[in-house]
């Protein structure tokens, strides 16, 4: 696995403040990712929907476990526990 391809995709909205959480999270944890920012308009979001199933973000893919969400709060609590002290990593 290479170290300089992100893992994690966000796709996200610019200015978009469940975004800006996930992508705090981020930054705190140290976590290299990258970023897709997606069609401002709701009913225009098929790549978000192809990956997660939902046209919301913010939403990532984790490669290095396989998971695919959306949700702020779910992907700050996933983030936390996967990455952060109560994880393993």
């Amino acid at each position: 696995m290479s170290e300089s391809e992100p893992q994690i995709t966000l796709y996200r909205l610019q200015a978009c403040p469940y975004c800006e959480r996930v992508v705090r999270v981020l930054n705190e944890l140290d976590l290299s990712y990258r970023s897709r920012f997606i069609e401002p308009m709701h009913s225009e979001r098929n790549v978000v929907k192809r990956v997660s199933g939902k046209r919301s973000v913010p939403a990532i893919v984790d490669e290095n476990t396989g998971v695919t969400m959306s949700e702020s709060a779910n992907i700050v609590e996933y983030l936390e526990t996967t990455y952060g002290d109560g994880g393993a990593a």
